[in-house]
């Protein structure tokens, strides 16, 4: 049976129990459980000598507060939850469409490949290695002057004998330079949208590449 303490207050283990229920207790659960346990405490006090009111009004104060902040959490679950739903379906607007991300693969097919490089400073000049599976490098292309940002790179799909390389999956390596001193620089792999997922940390885009992304990690939309 629940009873006050020796000082005729309502008990610490009232406030104790509603604080550790209501973190998986609904606001209405939370208050239900804590006028039901106070009703008690009152109906087993001693007549004479009743319980506190001052106490009573602070933990109803503390009740206040606890009920406060779990209606605040509730709220706040459902915005965000409305937010990562708003967001997902933004993002199947992207189905199909080609995106520029941090990556070093290209595929070559009949007429080529594309890529591009993020240079945050812009450079004077571009080289890139394009390299097979085995690593050996099959072409360097040279590109002039490239502007502050993202710029977008073509490959012919020739080696550099003149013949053209096996259609298939590439990688590559890019250095910018300004005045012949290594500048920053970002290479970038062209990969289709496929589908979205959501998750806890917002939509996410599958590209045709096999890497997935969020929307805040394309760098270009085609």
């Amino acid at each position: 049976m629940t009873t006050v303490n020796s000082n005729n207050q309502v008990s610490q283990d009232l406030l104790n129990s509603v604080n550790t229920r209501s973190k998986t207790s609904t606001t209405d659960e939370t208050q239900d459980r804590f006028m039901t346990l106070l009703i008690t405490q009152m109906k087993n006090q001693d007549p004479l000598n009743p319980m506190d009111n001052a106490q009573v009004t602070s933990q109803m104060a503390q009740l206040n507060t606890v009920t406060g902040i779990n209606k605040l959490n509730e709220t706040m679950s459902s915005l965000i939850g409305s937010v990562q739903l708003g967001q997902a379906y933004q993002a199947t607007s992207m189905i199909g469409r080609n995106v520029l991300v941090a990556g070093k693969t290209l595929t070559h097919t009949e007429t080529g490949g594309y890529f591009g490089v993020n240079v945050p400073n812009g450079a004077d000049s571009l080289s890139v290695a394009i390299k097979n599976g085995a690593g050996t490098t099959i072409r360097t292309l040279t590109f002039g002057k490239q502007d502050v940002g993202v710029n977008a790179l073509s490959w012919d799909g020739k080696m550099d004998d003149g013949t053209v390389a096996p259609s298939g999956e590439y990688s590559y390596e890019i250095t910018a330079k300004t005045a012949d001193k290594t500048v920053s620089s970002t290479a970038l792999s062209l990969a289709q949208v496929q589908s979205v997922t959501t998750s806890t940390s917002g939509a996410k885009l599958n590209l045709s590449n096999n890497t997935t992304v969020s929307a805040s990690e394309i760098s270009e939309i085609f």
